[in-house]
């Protein structure tokens, strides 16, 4: 009677492991896809950002752009915004 418990729940953990093994191979997929979508929203935020540089040199040819400073707090009070 044992034997025969121990040979179903073996049975049991089996099939268990085979299903969580499938699950685990679909999320790995989904992980890769993620991935890949990641890697190329990169590439095309540095083609908008190397654009946006660009177009600034365009506006701006000296390339003096400024002194601005991030978190310039007299700045920031002179804008109204603190």
């Amino acid at each position: 009677m044992t034997r025969r418990i121990d040979m179903a729940f073996r049975r049991l953990v089996e099939v268990y492991q085979f299903f969580w093994m499938l699950e685990s191979n679909a999320q790995q997929r989904l992980a890769w896809e993620d991935a890949a979508e990641a890697r190329l929203a990169r590439l095309r935020a540095e083609e908008r950002a190397a654009s946006q540089l660009q177009a600034m040199l365009i506006a701006n040819p000296s390339g003096a752009l400024g002194h601005a400073a991030l978190d310039d707090e007299k700045a920031l009070r002179k804008a109204g915004l603190l």
